[in-house]
């Protein structure tokens, strides 16, 4: 166990590299009329570049798991973080559009590995007993991202070009990489770790259940947010000056509910989740009943980001405790399962928008998704307490 003090200093640099994965993964909305203009193409054309860099997430997070699973935790992290940094100069460079597509491909296939890695390291430096706590600190760069980095990154942009974003998020990649080498302690990696063996873990039943959790709950909080804008406008009635107020909710929302995800999962990580599915579900039919009112509908936005940390937290966790010896790839599938849920809810909320349903209709859509993912929890919780009996008998 290193020192206290460089234990602190790793997670620092942890963090920071969530802090710059959090700034390029949102920048973009923010910045898709000047990339679009940029790369002479329309704004509905430049959004497929969000959409490409969620691909190379899902894809990403498995692929180098797998590859990653033999190498020391503190050079992958490092090579993942090269891999970024290329990605985003790949962007901030791009000549054209189909560049900008690959270029965020590439610049989304680190993220679910990295935060999986990350996830483990930290639970290696932190005492016995505060692994919920070490992983949600962990957590702690995308909510700040949201917060700082992203208004920050999409100013910049504005003011000195979109392609300015994207290299000061490579900064933040090169800053990772140095504090990464400094503060994080080399681990050696686990020898009976094989890309074999990891496949072999990685397909179990509770595996299964748990990503199918995450990708189909968790997509009821996205199927709310990604209208969130049109929303405030046509049916909160207030100016779109109000958009980036509702964003800052969410964004407190995730620093408050992702140091509470630690706290409670060091009380019972399987029912947070619950707590978090069951309590999604209910906050998004309050926000769709009451979104009219400006008050209630930026306290459940809110809440919502809330909940949302305590599921990551908790799902991240879960995947580590059931994965057996197939920690890396487990821990980064959950990634891939989260932007899962994010292509889910944002396709399933414009199916109804498009069918006339009202800017409600998404979140109506979120709680149904919230209950179909605590129906594949309560088969986890059923198999999770036959497996107990059985291992008593």
């Amino acid at each position: 166990m290193p020192p206290p003090r460089h234990a602190l200093l790793a997670t620092i640099a942890l963090v920071v590299g969530g802090f710059a994965i959090g700034t390029t993964e949102f920048v973009t909305m923010g910045l898709l009329p000047d990339i679009a203009e940029g790369v002479s193409v329309s704004i509905p054309t430049a959004g497929h570049s969000i959409s490409a860099y969620a691909a190379g997430v899902v894809v990403g997070a498995p692929l180098l798991a797998v590859l990653g699973a033999t190498w020391p935790r503190k050079e992958l992290l490092i090579g993942l973080t090269v891999a970024f940094v290329i990605g985003n100069v790949g962007t901030a460079l791009a000549p054209d559009y189909g560049w900008l597509l690959v270029a965020r491909f590439v610049a989304g296939m680190p993220h679910g590995a990295f935060f999986g890695v990350a996830a483990l390291v930290a639970v290696d430096l932190a005492r016995k007993g505060q692994a919920g706590r070490a992983v949600s600190r962990v957590m702690l760069g995308i909510p700040v991202a949201n917060v700082a980095g992203v208004p920050g990154a999409t100013w910049l942009g504005q003011n000195f070009g979109w392609r300015s974003a994207y290299w000061l998020v490579a900064v933040l990649g090169l800053v990772t990489i140095g504090l990464l080498v400094a503060f994080v302690p080399h681990i050696e990696r686990n020898l009976e770790s094989t890309i074999k063996r990891e496949l072999k873990g990685f397909a179990t039943t509770q595996v299964a259940l748990t990503l199918l959790v995450g990708a189909i709950g968790f997509g009821g909080m996205f199927a709310m947010a990604s209208y969130i804008a049109p929303t405030v406008t046509d049916v909160t009635g207030l100016d779109a000056g109000a958009v980036p107020i509702f964003l800052l909710a969410a964004g407190i929302g995730g620093l408050v509910g992702t140091p509470l995800a630690g706290r409670l999962a060091e009380w019972s990580v399987l029912r947070s989740i619950t707590i978090g599915c069951v309590g999604m579900g209910v906050n998004l039919v309050a926000f769709a009943l009451t979104a009219q009112w400006w008050p209630t509908a930026i306290f459940f936005y809110f809440l919502s980001s809330v909940l949302a940390g305590i599921l990551v937290v908790n799902l991240q966790l879960r995947l580590m405790q059931v994965a057996g010896q197939a920690q890396t790839l487990a821990a980064a599938s959950n990634h891939a399962a989260l932007n899962t849920a994010n292509a889910l809810g944002a396709w399933l909320g414009g199916i109804v928008i498009a069918n006339g349903w009202g800017y409600t209709a998404p979140s109506w859509v979120g709680a149904g998704l919230s209950v179909l993912g605590a129906g594949v929890l309560g088969l986890s919780l059923r198999k999770h307490r036959a497996d107990a009996r059985t291992a008593l008998a």
